[in-house]
């Protein structure tokens, strides 16, 4: 935050802030986050470095900030599952997972931000393992939160360990549509009809196992 009582100076340096967020975001991006240095930054955002550091202290400090205004800006872009409570169930996950897959188609360097950033020695630091599990703990809630109604009605035991397994697996499959979105160019909506044909048939599986 930018020191001083100065209103006009406070909004020149939360701009300036967001710039070079902004710009960190599309470095990491696109080369990684070694691939990012200061002086990248600063030509990216049209700020000296000395900005740079003033605002975040070191190329990690940057890192950990937009990672956590990616944690921030997830809760205004996912729809919860509890939007969709007056659905039945299958219904309740099939327009949960539609509305995810057409934010991301919205927003898709968010996936290839945490992607870029897993793959680098930096994603061991406690301040952004703690930001990114954060995130992924968000994620996997609202997974657990929309396959429940549907495989664990009665809150049976072993439905409940099913529901986590394959919210793991929704978690992750979300995180390789990343790589198809970058790589083949196919939208993440593309991929709603198979993997809802999927859990309607698990759904009918698991049901007529218990009948």
């Amino acid at each position: 935050m930018v020191k001083g009582n100065n209103s006009v100076s406070a909004a020149a340096g939360l701009s300036s802030r967001d710039l070079i967020l902004d710009a960190a975001r599309s470095l990491v991006s696109s080369r990684g986050y070694d691939g990012m240095a200061i002086s990248d930054l600063s030509a990216q955002s049209g700020l000296p470095a000395s900005s740079i550091y003033y605002h975040f202290g070191n190329k990690l400090g940057v890192l950990a900030a937009l990672l956590d205004r990616t944690f921030n800006e997830l809760h205004a872009l996912f729809a919860h599952p509890s939007s969709f409570d007056d659905l039945e169930p299958l219904d309740r996950f099939e327009a949960w997972f539609t509305a995810a897959c057409a934010s991301l188609d919205e927003r898709p360097d968010y996936l290839r931000l945490l992607l870029a950033i897993s793959v680098g020695p930096q994603k061991d630091d406690e301040v952004v393992r703690a930001t990114v599990r954060r995130i992924r703990d968000f994620a996997h809630a609202s997974w657990v939160d929309v396959l429940t109604p549907v495989f664990a009605p009665g809150d049976a035991a072993g439905d409940k360990a099913f529901i986590e397994e394959l919210a793991v697996l929704g978690r992750a499959m979300t995180d390789g549509l990343s790589l198809t979105n970058s790589f083949d160019g196919m939208s993440y909506s593309s991929h709603v009809a198979p993997f809802v044909s999927l859990i309607r048939g698990l759904a009918d599986r698991r049901g007529g196992e218990k009948a």
